[in-house]
This record gives C-alpha cells, sequence and structure tokens, in this order.
C-alpha cells in the first residue's frame, strides 16, 4: 500500500483532542463566569451593609456633633437624620456619575422615591396609623409633589430646545429650590424646639471619638458605593438588563434600607412625626440635593421612556396628599398600606417586564 492510500490515523485523533480541549475550555469559561457571578452578587451584599453600617455611623457622628456645638434637636432631625437616610442614593449617584452611567443617577432616585412612598410608608402604616401634623400635609407632601414635577419639566425639555437631559443648569435650579426647604425647616424650628424625642437622641461622645465616628462612617459609605456600583453594573452586564431597571429595584430597594429600618422603628415606638418626617424628608433630599449634584457633576440624558416612572412617582404623591383629606382627616389608614403595598408589587412588575 502506497503512502498515499495510507489512512491518516492522527486527524480523528487530532479532532477529537481538540474538540475535547474545546468543551474543557468551555467549561472552564462557565465556571470562571459563574464565580465572578456569585462574587458579584457577595460583593454587592456586602457594599449595601456597609452603605447602612456608614450612613447610621456618620448620622450618629453628625447628631452628636451638632449637640456637641448646642445646635437645636429639630435642625438635627430635619436635617442631619434626613440627609443621613438618603447618603447611600448620594453616594451611590455620586460614584454613577463620575463613571458616566447616568441611568443608575436617575434611577437610583425614582426608585428609591417610590420605595418611600409605596413600600417604607405602606410598611409602617401597616405597624401603626400615621396621624399626620398640619405642617407637613400643607408644605412638606406637596414640595415633594412639586419636586416630581420640576423633574418631569426638567428631563423634558426637549419641547423647548430639541434635547431632553438633566444639565448643570437643572441641578443648579434643583438647589436653589432645596434652599427654600431649608428655609420651611428653619421656620418651624423656631415654632417647635422638641419635634425629635428624647429616646431617639443619641448619646454624647467627647470631640475627638465623634470625629473619628464621622471618618468612619465617610470611609464605609466611599467604599460600599464603589462595591455596589461595580458589582450592579458586572450583574447587570451577565444579565443583559438596562442600567435603569437595575438601579430602580436593587439600588432602590438597598438605598431605602435605612429610611425602612429608621420607619419601622418609629413606628413601633409610636413616633410618628420622626417616621413621616423622615419619609418625606428624605424624598426632598433626593431629588432636590442629591440629582442636583449628580447632574451638575455629569448632565444626565433623559430617555422619554422614563416619563411613566415619574408620572406614578407624581400619582402616588399625589394621592397620597388626597389620603390626607378623606377619612379621618391627616391620617393614614391601614387600607391605604394595603393599597401601597399593591401598587408597588405593580410598579416592580412593569418594570421588569419592560426591561
Amino acid at each position: 500500500m502506497s503512502p498515499a492510500n495510507t489512512p491518516n490515523c492522527s486527524t480523528p485523533l487530532i479532532k477529537t483532542t481538540k474538540n475535547l480541549f474545546l468543551n474543557l475550555m468551555v467549561i472552564f469559561i462557565n465556571l470562571k463566569s459563574q464565580k465572578l457571578s456569585m462574587l458579584s452578587y457577595i460583593l454587592l451584599i456586602v457594599g449595601f451593609f456597609l452603605l447602612i453600617k456608614g450612613a447610621n455611623y456618620l448620622v450618629e457622628g453628625s447628631s452628636n456633633l451638632a449637640r456637641y456645638f448646642k445646635i437645636k434637636p429639630i435642625i438635627i432631625g430635619l436635617t442631619v437624620l434626613a440627609l443621613g437616610t438618603s447618603l447611600p442614593e448620594l453616594v451611590i449617584n455620586l460614584f454613577s456619575s463620575l463613571k458616566g452611567t447616568t441611568d443608575i443617577s436617575l434611577g437610583n432616585i425614582i426608585g428609591s422615591n417610590i420605595a418611600n412612598i409605596l413600600l417604607v410608608l405602606g410598611i409602617s402604616t401597616l405597624i401603626l396609623k400615621l396621624k399626620i401634623r398640619r405642617e407637613i400635609v400643607k408644605k412638606g407632601i406637596p414640595y415633594t409633589l412639586f419636586g416630581v414635577l420640576l423633574l418631569f419639566l426638567l428631563s423634558n425639555d426637549s419641547l423647548f430646545n430639541g434635547r431632553s437631559m438633566l444639565s448643570r443648569i437643572d441641578g443648579m435650579i434643583f438647589i436653589l429650590f432645596f434652599l427654600v426647604f431649608l428655609f420651611f425647616i428653619f421656620k418651624l424650628a423656631k415654632r417647635e424646639k422638641k419635634l425629635i424625642p428624647k429616646e431617639l437622641e443619641l448619646p454624647k461622645y467627647k470631640l475627638p471619638m465623634i470625629v473619628f465616628i464621622i471618618l468612619g462612617g465617610i470611609s464605609f459609605l466611599f467604599l460600599g458605593g464603589k462595591l455596589v456600583i461595580d458589582s450592579v453594573l458586572e450583574i447587570g452586564n451577565q444579565l443583559g438588563v438596562s442600567e435603569f431597571l437595575m438601579s430602580a429595584t436593587v439600588l432602590a430597594l438597598g438605598t431605602s434600607l435605612p429610611e425602612l429600618i429608621v420607619s419601622i422603628t418609629a413606628a413601633f415606638k409610636k413616633k410618628v412625626d420622626f417616621l413621616v418626617g423622615n419619609i418625606i424628608g428624605s424624598n426632598v433630599f433626593n431629588i432636590f440635593l442629591i440629582l442636583a449634584f449628580s447632574s451638575i457633576i455629569n448632565p444626565i440624558p433623559f430617555n422619554i421612556i422614563f416619563n411613566f416612572d415619574i408620572i406614578f412617582l407624581g400619582l402616588i404623591t399625589t394621592w397620597l396628599i388626597i389620603f390626607m383629606y378623606t377619612g379621618k382627616k391627616h391620617q393614614l389608614e391601614r387600607w391605604n398600606s394595603i393599597l401601597f403595598l399593591v401598587l408597588y408589587v405593580f410598579y416592580l412588575t412593569f418594570i421588569f417586564y419592560r426591561g
């Protein structure tokens, strides 16, 4: 038999070896991908833990610093504590703005505000019927609705100049109205001296310890924010979902945990003013301060598909105002909370379906 007619026995062996090698590579890549995926989820949980602990430490340190310099408790509560529970949103938005992932900035704020009303207020009302003070009903809640309307108008400025985005000028407009809100707080502070209950006040520390707590809180916040942003982007890429969806669900729920924890604690202690003030104040801070900083750092392009989310936020805020004047005046009943929770499930279902 001539060499030309000799069968090449090595060819099938080479092909088999090649296929085996390729299959092993695929298995290795899949295993590596699964490990990366699991690591992303672990880092996300660690990031949220650091955000919550960092916010707690910063609130504790800042409150004690304010008390150290004899600042009135009402100003501590309506500024330091309201901002403190919004710090996770602030850190997340700062990192996302610096990274250029602007959909996360918008989705985080809108999703957090929706969660604060439907989820946090809904669960709190299941625990305790909420009798809300007149100043919050007449000025606080309507001001949050004004913030939603302003967000809608500034986001949809394509009606005027052909391009929809939150610009640096829009951010400055938000800050201007945030100063108006602070003016309302200081006017209220002149009339009432003891809005925050004594049992919720934090113990005093010496000044060096206060500074140490504040620096520790800031460190935890920035490290946690970095971990959360990186993990969400990695998980979003693995699942093939949009940044807005991830931010309006996972991030919004995670960053609303401080409000939820504080509100549930206040509900069990029957401290209604503290509970409602925390939620309304947080929603005001989110739009007028945090979103303002985000758009100033990096202007936020706006997709008109997100108008549904802003309109939905406006509707539930309007319903909250209506509930204040139906049934028992200035009081939320438990049936209101059930409606809020059902609406929140509807919202989550809709945006998951939308993708």
